[in-house]
């Protein structure tokens, strides 16, 4: 089968795959600010606070690499990072090899670093709808995009890594 026979007509006429109002740094900052404001008005500490901060701290760095690392590969092998502009290569090296979506990863884990950090349940609970948005919304619509763009070679590595880990 050739890639042709796999492609979403609505993916094949999309010029990037991030064009709607709903693009992931702006999700994921939204649900930051929301979960600080509810954090600020109803304080309810879930962790001990010698544990938060120094574990907080620590996913601080991991999704700091993660998300640099990743860039980086996307660099290399001469994308865009940003969804907005054209997709031109599927990149499998790095963290691409583990997850078709490290940079999510990366802003999840610092969502959730922020969370543990000022201990706020209210940003897990932010955390968990953006994660579902995310889910439900944006990576399908790449998905597609990538499907329509690339045909079978996405759909190969699509079957070779996971979406998030």
């Amino acid at each position: 089968m050739t890639g042709r026979q796999h492609e979403n007509p609505a993916a094949r006429t999309a010029t990037a795959a991030n064009l709607g109002i709903v693009r992931p740094p702006l999700v994921y900052l939204s649900s930051v600010l929301t979960g600080i404001v509810l954090h600020i008005a109803w304080p309810l500490p879930f962790l001990p606070p010698a544990l938060a901060r120094p574990v907080g701290s620590s996913l601080v760095v991991v999704a700091i690499a993660l998300f640099a690392c990743s860039v980086r590969e996307l660099w290399a092998a001469g994308t865009p990072v940003p969804g907005s502009k054209p997709t031109t290569v599927i990149v499998r090296t790095g963290p691409y090899r583990f997850s078709r979506n490290p940079i999510y990863l990366a802003f999840s884990v610092l969502h959730l670093a922020i969370a543990i950090w000022v201990n706020s349940p209210w940003l897990v609970a932010t955390l968990m709808v953006t994660v579902a948005v995310m889910a439900i919304v944006v990576i399908p619509r790449e998905e597609r995009y990538l499907e329509g763009r690339f045909g079978i070679e996405y759909l190969t590595y699509k079957a070779a890594a996971r979406r998030w880990l």
